[in-house]
């Protein structure tokens, strides 16, 4: 084993997802990406074992972490070594966590309001979530309202409601008075 490696799991506000902080880097070519059952390696040689796993839901590679989603009814005792088992294979291994068929999402080209919100998003709001395990995806914007796509320990998580409109909505509107409500799909 390499002395070099290093990694701590932290809990999130979700208690079906723990984030598995590493000392190197993770997601690379992307900000992050999230990954569910019937990924295969050549997508993502990292997420694909873990999400194989009998309990688990997701996967969503960040910067420098791993948060891993289970199913209510399965114990993170019985999951933890093999998932663990498989970051450390996956790091032994040097190679990159997204594989040859990894498409990154396209990005489209964006009006002022939307640029704006993206902006708000990437340097206020990513960072937080990011520390609690989870991710958050601009998905559109109408009529005043921005739709967003929590992953990761926020997909599920008890307090994203609050999250939602206490934080992430009040930081919008006071930026972008056009905004009249942020919505989770």
């Amino acid at each position: 084993m390499d002395l070099g490696f290093r990694m701590h799991a932290e809990r999130t506000p979700n208690p079906n997802s723990i984030k598995w902080v590493l000392g190197q880097s993770v997601a690379d070519v992307v900000a992050s990406a999230s990954f569910a059952k019937g990924v295969e390696a050549a997508v993502s040689p990292l997420a694909a074992p873990i999400v194989a796993l009998d309990g688990v839901t997701g996967v969503l590679l960040g910067p420098n972490f791993v948060t891993v989603t289970k199913q209510e009814s399965a114990e993170w005792t019985a999951l933890a070594a093999p998932i663990v088992a498989a970051i450390k294979a996956w790091a032994a291994g040097g190679q990159p966590a997204f594989g040859p068929a990894f498409v990154p999402p396209a990005t489209a080209e964006d009006d002022e309001v939307v640029a704006k919100i993206r902006l708000i998003l990437e340097r206020d709001v990513r960072p937080y979530v990011e520390q609690d395990g989870g991710e958050i995806r601009f998905a559109g914007y109408h009529d005043g309202i921005v739709e967003v796509v929590l992953q990761g320990a926020c997909a599920g998580c008890p307090s994203s409601s609050v999250t939602l409109k206490l934080g992430i909505e009040a930081r919008l509107k006071d930026e972008i008075p056009e905004i009249r409500s942020v919505v989770a799909l």
